[in-house]
């Protein structure tokens, strides 16, 4: 909860500097760095599955309406290298989706699943720490740029300590639970992951578009570290901005419904 109130009052701080920033693009600098101040967000198909995948249908009774695209896949060698008994339960968590994938309880998105959900999230860089805000539940999370700690409890978005290499960002993750999935088609992780996010501008775009790489490391899961890449584009519609998505409401029923006394 403390940290929490700690970025909900660093982004009440900065929302007055941030009024229109999202519509210009954005070539200035912070402290000698790329300013990512902004809103972005990913247009890719992996959230549905970072692999290339084929369109596939959703629950008959719907028709079109959940079936999930095609998607070139986002992962470097199109390769998650499980051990074998966790590609076996990638298998179960994608048999049992559409009840047991994270985001259908509106549980907070970990990483890096965080940065290609199809909602924008928001920078806000001052000349110290780094605040990321993500409009799906409301999730958030703090880049400790100067004091480097270890997280204090296991959580689902993890401790991030940043520092800067040139003019990229990276950031290390850690302290994550094992709760968390990388996509809707049941890719996984263990509580001893760590993601390495690095952050850069792309030449030519005006500073409207992130190189965005992320290395994913955890000796319980994979057999090696692996990579994933992709662009993340800046919101730059005159009315952008970061609305409010708080879907716990929404789960209610897929949370609660079996403890309903019956009839009511």
């Amino acid at each position: 909860m403390r940290k929490l109130a700690l970025a909900t009052a660093i982004l009440a701080l900065t929302l007055s500097q941030l009024e229109g920033q999202t519509q210009t693009p954005r070539t200035s600098r912070i402290a000698g760095h790329p300013n990512f101040n902004g809103l972005w967000q990913a247009m890719t198909e992996a959230n549905w599955d970072i692999l290339a995948h084929g369109a596939r249908p959703g629950p008959a009774q719907f028709g079109a309406l959940f079936s999930e695209p095609a998607g070139v896949g986002i992962v470097e060698g199109n390769e998650i290298p499980y051990q074998p008994w966790a590609a076996q339960k990638q298998k179960e968590n994608f048999k049992n989706r559409w009840t047991a994938d994270p985001e259908a309880k509106c549980y907070m998105p970990g990483l890096p699943r965080a940065s290609y959900m199809p909602y924008p999230f928001q920078i806000v860089q001052g000349n110290k720490d780094i605040l990321f805000v993500y409009e799906y539940a409301s999730s958030n999370r703090i880049v400790h740029m100067e004091k480097h700690s270890e997280a204090p409890v296991d959580s689902w978005m993890g401790w991030s300590n940043g520092h800067w290499e040139g003019d990229t960002l990276v950031i290390v993750a850690n302290g994550f639970n094992d709760l968390s999935w990388l996509d809707r088609a049941g890719n996984h992780h263990s509580d001893a992951l760590t993601v390495t996010e690095r952050y850069s501008i792309m030449p030519g775009t005006g500073g409207n578009v992130l190189n965005y790489e992320a290395r994913l490391e955890d000796p319980k899961t994979y057999a090696r570290p692996w990579t994933i890449r992709m662009p993340l584009y800046r919101r730059v519609e005159a009315n952008a901005q970061l609305l409010e998505y708080k879907c716990v409401e929404f789960s209610e029923e897929l949370l609660y419904g079996d403890l309903k006394k019956k009839g009511s």
